[in-house]
């Protein structure tokens, strides 16, 4: 559902070309100002532990070269966040009130099958986000306070959402249901919805203007890398399998996620450990992965570690690698013609050692990693396969912000 701004509203907002992109979780706000003319960023911001007596935020003006400012102590809920961060962005000259600024666009984690597409914000909108809110408890609450707190400093404004599940909408029914009960799935909205939707999308369609191709003829497996972690297959820029599911906790071994288990270990769990199913949660969420295997969540220091021979670095690296390896081969065979693997988020676009080893072995399909290439760091799309390679290897960093602030503009300045 795309709801679009009044016709009066999108003539007077013809001169204005700035998008503030805002990302609100639920003890922080993530915001950037972009101007669309050029793309480029005005300022960033991050408004950290909201709520304690430690919160912090820090602003960095880029227009100009502006240094960082930081400003700590207390700030008590996202209304204040936000306050302060437009003060920041007034004191450089970007306030709110600028005529400039022409939408607002947030960062919503579920959408559901409703929401396949940006969409302006209006009541009924704001309504069914909080519909959703028992699929996504964790994100979509602080996502709605977001949303409440910059519709009330700028009423006037259209604010959009832009959805994370919304680029995993076209998943085929095979792909996206459960082969649990229809009637129980269909009650209680239980099917395959995928995420980080904007940065599979920003990655996918990169990825073919770096290849010289159109995005209708190129086949990609996205892996996005971070401390979530999230692998889609997509076909002429469609999606057609992604390894999260109902929530963010299935697929690939995370920071702080398992990833895929067996359900059978939740009932396990309750039965004979006697765990709570919020003790549960807790443990396959913020307990597991990495950091449940050897401590760590970081991949730099992992490798660290292995590189002088600690087992459990070891181990937990190698079952990471085995996941991403056997979700590699599970999506060539859904697409069957692979153009390109690319590799993007925090750790796709810096750990050279996840990169290599995730591919090794895997010359079979096409696959191959030139080591010199690969070791070369940079904020540049870059290839990294030999020249001869069959199917292309690339480092495209992710741009979730842009993407955002591009579908927004988009919407509403039409």
């Amino acid at each position: 559902m795309t709801t679009a701004p009044s016709s009066e509203g999108s003539r007077s907002m013809n001169d204005a070309h700035r998008v503030l992109v805002l990302n609100s979780g639920s003890s922080s706000v993530k915001y950037q100002l972009l101007d669309m003319r050029d793309r480029s960023r005005l300022a960033t911001g991050l408004v950290e532990r909201i709520g304690e007596s430690s919160s912090r935020l820090v602003h960095t003006p880029l227009a100009g070269g502006g240094e960082p400012r930081e400003r700590t102590g207390r700030i008590a809920d996202h209304e204040q966040a936000l306050k302060a961060a437009a003060d920041e962005l007034a004191a450089d000259g970007l306030g709110l009130d600028s005529p400039e600024l022409a939408a607002i666009g947030h960062r919503v984690v579920h959408g559901g099958l409703r929401f396949s597409e940006p969409t302006v914000i209006t009541d009924e909108v704001l309504t069914e986000i909080e519909r959703l809110v028992p699929v996504a408890p964790l994100h979509n609450p602080a996502n709605i306070t977001g949303i409440r707190t910059a519709q009330a400093l700028r009423p006037d404004l259209p604010q959009v959402a832009v959805f994370d599940t919304a680029f995993h909408t076209t998943m085929p029914e095979h792909a996206a249901r459960y082969a649990i009960d229809v009637e129980t799935a269909d009650a209680h909205r239980i099917r395959r919805y995928g995420f980080h939707g904007t940065s599979h999308a920003y990655v996918s369609r990169r990825t073919a203007e770096l290849l010289g191709r159109p995005v209708a003829e190129v086949n990609v497996i996205v892996l996005h890398l971070g401390n979530g972690a999230s692998a889609s297959a997509v076909a002429g820029g469609r999606c057609v399998e992604t390894s999260m599911g109902l929530t963010p906790l299935e697929g690939l071994v995370m920071g702080t996620r398992s990833g895929d288990v067996d359900p059978a270990v939740t009932f396990h769990l309750k039965r004979v450990a006697g765990m709570s199913t919020d003790e549960i949660d807790v443990l396959l969420n913020k307990r597991s992965g990495l950091v449940g295997l050897c401590g760590d969540n970081d991949m730099r220091e992992i490798r660290r570690r292995v590189d002088e021979g600690d087992e459990r670095a070891a181990l937990a690296f190698d079952i990471y690698i085995h996941r991403l390896k056997k979700y590699i081969g599970a999506y060539s065979a859904v697409l069957g013609r692979v153009d390109a693997v690319v590799f993007t988020a925090g750790v796709g676009e810096n750990s050279a050692p996840v990169r290599e080893a995730a591919l090794a072995g895997l010359e079979g399909f096409g696959l191959a990693v030139d080591a010199d290439r690969n070791a070369v760091r940079s904020g540049e799309p870059r290839l990294i396969s030999p020249d001869d390679a069959r199917v292309a290897v690339a480092v495209v960093p992710t741009d979730e912000e842009l993407e955002i602030a591009g579908q927004t503009f988009a919407l509403v300045h039409n």
